[in-house]
């Protein structure tokens, strides 16, 4: 049932207990991420016509869409000194909390880093694996209407920290305006160089490469719907992080949780969008209305009461349970972006959970310190992808190469197994190579 809860937010309850919750919840979260035919279209234009005519058509683009006229694309490039200016004038309070904030995320995906390994085998065969770091990567920084330090940080230093030589970062910058918190960002994660363009157009310069912008192996970063699907186009030319969707944050609460905590926890992912989706899962039936009376008064205090009210009329929920057993349960098949444990013991929920892009542990815990400054990655995987993805990190920029290094011994050891295995396969060559060693 829907229950109005003040003004012009609705909050959808549903009850686990009740005939047709499981057709309700699949509806719920069910979201259709399919690209627009007509953005597809416009973004695959785009793309294919920076990668024909190069800074040409770059120029004419970032002209188009971000009212910068410049007479090359190289007059876009944003020079490390003005980087480093701008993170040395911010306000101290900002310079202070983007320098802490980065240091955490840097120590945290040290810890990711992975090793290079090998074994040797009785007859001096020796197998194994080589961690490299990739050349150059590109990292897709949102700009407009809002500016996104955060995101630099969680793109570059991660990169920085695998070892990669090169990052190259784009940023929109409609009618000319650069923002100091990302270039200051850029400075600290240690972007080596940037430029002012944006869009589709931007995403084909990192891919195919102009004149003046470098071609990168990875493309990460958020964007709009051009922008994903820009990347979408050209995935295979190079890697792309993942095509990311609308946020997401569903909560396990019991009754010890705060109520006005959970409430505004909800709001934190619901103000990003009229799709977001903010979920409340809990056995505690007196904990919904408490929520429920808290998002109301907290909703009149919301700059983004719209887009809030929006996102919970079209895509939230407080859903009540039997037991927190049948919340975990729930929470494996929504596997939310970010889900938050506000129960007494969070240890004894945790390894139920099997399906989630991030996990909040405890009442203090609140999602938006993963944003910005706890350390573990914020670009995490959306719409139930968390099943089969994982958090952006130092991972997404290594590449393992297998190493092989076979003895004598072990050539004809094994050549015998391979030619089988060849001539079954019908692949002579194959065969042939393998039998040639089988001769000292």
């Amino acid at each position: 049932m829907n229950a109005p809860a003040g003004p012009g937010l609705t909050v959808r309850r549903l009850d686990a207990a009740q005939p047709g919750f499981d057709a309700s919840l699949g509806r719920l979260i069910a979201f259709e991420a399919a690209q627009d035919a007509d953005v597809d279209a416009r973004a695959a234009a785009i793309v294919d016509d920076v990668r024909v005519r190069g800074d040409v058509a770059l120029l004419e683009h970032t002209a188009r869409f971000d009212r910068v006229q410049a007479t090359s694309v190289a007059a876009l490039e944003i020079g490390a000194g003005e980087m480093r200016r701008a993170y040395e004038t911010l306000p101290e309070v900002q310079r202070v909390a983007l320098a802490t904030a980065a240091a955490r995320v840097r120590a945290y995906h040290e810890r990711q880093k992975g090793s290079s390994w090998s074994f040797r085998e009785a007859d001096g065969t020796e197998l194994g694996q080589r961690v490299t770091p990739l050349d150059r990567v590109g990292i897709y920084v949102p700009g407009g209407k809002a500016a996104y330090p955060s995101s630099v940080l969680m793109n570059a230093l991660p990169a920085r920290v695998a070892g990669v030589p090169e990052i190259v970062m784009v940023v929109p910058t409609p009618d000319g305006a650069r923002n100091p918190l990302v270039l200051a960002a850029a400075h600290l994660a240690g972007v080596t160089r940037a430029f002012a363009i944006g869009g589709a157009q931007a995403i084909a310069a990192l891919a195919y490469g102009t004149a003046t912008v470098p071609a990168v192996d990875k493309i990460c970063g958020p964007g709009n719907a051009y922008v994903a699907a820009a990347k979408r186009r050209v995935f295979g030319v190079v890697g792309i992080d993942m095509v990311a969707g609308v946020s997401e944050i569903l909560v396990i609460a019991d009754a010890t949780a705060n109520p006005r905590w959970v409430a505004i926890d909800l709001f934190s992912q619901a103000e990003h969008d009229e799709l977001a989706q903010a979920i409340l899962v809990s056995p505690d039936a007196a904990l919904l209305d408490a929520v429920e009376r808290e998002a109301r008064a907290w909703l009149a205090v919301m700059p983004r009461a719209p887009i809030i009210a929006a996102s919970f009329a079209r895509r939230g929920a407080l859903i009540r349970v039997r037991d927190l057993d049948e919340a975990c349960a729930i929470a494996n098949r929504v596997a939310p972006e970010h889900l938050e444990l506000a129960v007494a013991d969070p240890d004894a929920l945790l390894g139920r959970i099997r399906h989630a892009g991030a996990i909040f542990m405890g009442h203090h815990a609140s999602e938006p310190l993963g944003d910005y400054c706890a350390g573990p990655n914020h670009v995490l995987p959306t719409g139930r992808t968390a099943r089969f993805s994982s958090p952006l990190g130092v991972y997404d920029f290594e590449k393992r190469s297998s190493v092989l290094r076979i003895s004598a011994e072990g050539a004809r050891a094994l050549g015998a197994v391979a030619a089988t295995l060849a001539h079954g396969e019908g692949l002579t060559a194959h065969a042939c190579a393998a039998e040639a060693r089988l001769q000292p």
